[in-house]
């Protein structure tokens, strides 16, 4: 604690990788729904060389939240200050520090550090930010301190892939489709049921029941961020048994002929999980188009009644 109603306090974790390596994982900002478990979607509002200006929506203690942050980057000292340009409430406040110092060629220590204050300095929301900073630094610190030591293993676990539909209507049409999963249990029969919450707009939390081929039911929950009529991005976070990452993005871009909508996923397999679901001859080249084709079977089969229902509008 320094002046009054500042608070300022330091977490870190030791990793064994190169600073170089560890710094370029934070720097760039894509890597964020990947590396940090609360945070959902990054992108940036604006970028300089050293100075940006990134929107960032994640979750804080079980609530979905969003700000903007002002970055400066220093690859030189491996450091990253960030400010929070207007910060939600209970927060009045909220910057800090990535140092990350090189312990020897192969190992690095991360330090991060936040200052914040509350709106009207107010004990019961100290208390809440406290909670969620101390919680989110130590759950972030100590993912990064995995993904970094498992880069190499993850590599070969990772994959993306996306799949496009050209739809002879409007983007408008085939947003709001997607956009509105609370009617998805009516307009699609591989959903079962479905909770969508909404309690700022375009920040969305989804449950929901989904069928697979075989008649077993899965229960997935995501977050979602909505750009009318432009873009989707979501982070699930209840995942199946064969994935420790599911991230993605459903896109709607205008065409001379209509509408491109595309589903984008990024995925990273749970490797030791692999034998046991597909059996003992399996490796990561089968898990990876098992779960890709359920991704892709879903997502088409999405993507193919929100074609039905945007080309019936015109």
């Amino acid at each position: 604690m320094s002046e009054h109603g500042l608070r300022e306090v330091e977490h870190e974790v030791t990793v064994s990788a190169p600073a170089a390596d560890v710094y370029r994982l934070i720097a760039d900002v894509a890597n964020w729904p990947r590396i940090f478990p609360p945070t959902i979607y990054v992108d940036h509002v604006e970028r300089g060389e050293r100075e940006e200006r990134i929107r960032i929506w994640a979750t804080a203690n079980g609530e979905a939240k969003n700000w903007t942050s002002r970055r400066t980057l220093d690859p030189q000292a491996l450091r990253i200050e960030f400010r929070q340009e207007v910060s939600t409430a209970p927060v009045a406040t909220m910057g800090g520090t990535w140092i990350i110092e090189p312990l020897s060629e192969t190992e690095s220590r991360i330090r991060l550090l936040h200052d914040y204050t509350a709106v009207d300095d107010d004990p019961k929301s100290i208390a809440w930010i406290d909670e969620a900073v101390d919680r989110n630094s130590r759950s972030e610190l100590a993912a990064l301190k995995t993904n970094v030591e498992l880069a190499t293993a993850s590599e070969e676990l990772t994959f993306s892939f996306e799949d496009t539909v050209q739809i002879n209507g409007s983007a408008k049409d085939v947003f709001d489709f997607i956009n509105e999963a609370h009617l998805w249990s009516e307009r699609l029969p591989h959903v079962a049921t479905v909770r969508l919450d909404e309690d700022s707009p375009g920040l969305q939390t989804l449950e929901m029941d989904t069928r697979a081929k075989d008649g077993s039911v899965h229960t997935t929950r995501s977050y979602r961020v909505c750009f009318p009529h432009d873009k989707i991005a979501y982070k699930q976070t209840t995942l199946p048994a064969l994935m420790n990452l599911h991230t993605g993005y459903w896109t709607f871009r205008e065409t001379e002929t209509g509408v491109a909508a595309s589903s984008q996923h990024t995925v990273v397999l749970r490797a030791e999980n692999i034998t046991k679901i597909l059996g003992p001859e399996a490796g990561v080249a089968e898990a990876t188009e098992y779960v890709r084709t359920a991704l892709s079977t879903n997502s088409r089969a999405t993507l193919g009644h929100a074609k039905d229902y945007a080309e019936a509008k015109r």
